[in-house]
């Protein structure tokens, strides 16, 4: 004779609707008096049990939300919806983008609470074929927010991606810098067209590119103020970026920059230049007292800029395209400095970092490796030993 249940121990039953078997628990009453089902299913009496085990287990651990179909896309769709608040438009596309080309098709059919961190390990050693290792970091760190985001509101007891730490990448694209011979001969070749304004602030301040698109007349001195007690030079005013907030990227980066006597003739020829086109497209034309403008007076996007910088490169000989773009302006910038003998320290003032260490760390190869400062003065103190 089959020994009956006691009480509490749940039940097993057939559901000819759904063709699999059902496995039943009480867990009592909740805070409304209502009973506490949980229920597991399979397609054997076997199968329907463990997954009855797997519901407990989670609701015992304090999981508010049975995570049994609960996979690594849905926690990956749920942080790109929702976890991206106050981001810049395009960081959230470049996040979606990374996540569904990596993330999603390797692990997104992955149930969250089976992920393991050898999962994760085998993932980012697989992608580190293809990927740098800078990539590499920002595709983990995709993940790792995502899971745990999920973690926080119940939905996997941990987060298994802090536990893995990311390999070495492939390399990634090595900057670059013209040199002073190439960047006289874009100059060149950047006279009469669009970008010509642009090209010489760009090289001759160091200016970002997220920094020279927002840039406004207002905070645009061609005069200075040469009758002040202490006379101020042309300069410009680098107080914004297209960032969501308008900040610049550091409190450093908020900095006020001469202009080089080359700078205040081209801003001022192209002052006069979009005076002409904004009276040429008429009633199209959207005033918001921006510098470097598209045809209609809107601001520049990456893209566009992109875009006009090459078209610029390509009535160079010698340099191709594509392998340059405008962020490398200010790479060309720190180096031209920096083989003139300008201290490391002037040159991290002048771009706006925190501290000579990035400076350093982003520039190593712009900037001059030989310090020669210590030789130069040396030799200048002990030149009359030698006639003697």
């Amino acid at each position: 004779m089959t020994k009956r249940r006691s009480r509490g121990d749940g039940g097993l039953h057939w559901d000819e609707r759904r063709q699999r078997w059902i496995a039943t628990v009480s867990l009592g009453y909740d805070g409304r008096g209502k009973r506490i089902v949980k229920r597991g299913s399979g397609r054997t009496k076997t199968e329907a049990k463990a997954r009855l085990k797997e519901v407990l287990r989670d609701y015992e651990d304090g999981l508010a939300i049975a995570p049994s179909g609960y996979t690594v896309k849905h926690a990956v769709d749920d942080w790109l919806a929702y976890g991206l608040a106050g981001l810049d438009r395009s960081t959230e596309g470049k996040y979606a983008t990374l996540c569904r080309k990596h993330i999603i098709p390797a692990l997104g059919a992955r149930k969250l609470r089976d992920l393991t961190a050898d999962d994760v390990d085998k993932w980012l050693a697989d992608k580190a074929k293809a990927l740098s290792t800078n990539t590499l970091q920002v595709v983990r760190s995709c993940l790792n927010r995502a899971v745990k985001r999920a973690m926080v509101r119940d939905k996997v007891k941990r987060n298994v991606v802090e536990l893995c730490s990311v390999p070495t990448g492939q390399p990634g694209r090595p900057s670059k810098a013209l040199t002073l011979a190439q960047a006289e001969t874009v100059l060149h070749a950047a006279a009469g067209t669009p970008m010509h304004a642009y090209i010489v602030v760009s090289l001759l301040t160091g200016g970002r590119t997220e920094e020279l698109r927002p840039l406004t007349w207002d905070h645009v001195y061609l005069e200075g103020t040469p009758d002040a007690e202490l006379p101020i030079p042309p300069h410009i005013a680098v107080w914004r970026s297209v960032r969501i907030t308008g900040d610049t990227k550091t409190r450093k980066s908020r900095r006020t920059l001469a202009l080089p006597a080359r700078c205040v003739e081209v801003l001022s020829e192209h002052r006069k230049l979009q005076d002409r086109q904004r009276e040429k497209a008429g009633e199209q034309w959207k005033e918001q007292g921006l510098v470097f403008t598209s045809a209609a007076g809107t601001e520049l996007d990456a893209a566009n800029v992109r875009r006009a910088y090459r078209r610029v490169l390509g009535l160079v000989g010698g340099l191709n395209p594509a392998d340059w773009t405008p962020r490398e302006l200010r790479h060309s910038f720190v180096s031209l400095l920096s083989d003139n003998g300008v201290p490391l320290e002037e040159i991290s003032r002048l771009v706006g970092h925190s501290s000579t260490t990035v400076t350093e760390k982003v520039y190593r190869k712009q900037i001059r490796p030989v310090i020669q400062t210590g030789a130069v003065v040396m030799d200048r103190i002990f030149e009359g030993d030698e006639g003697r």
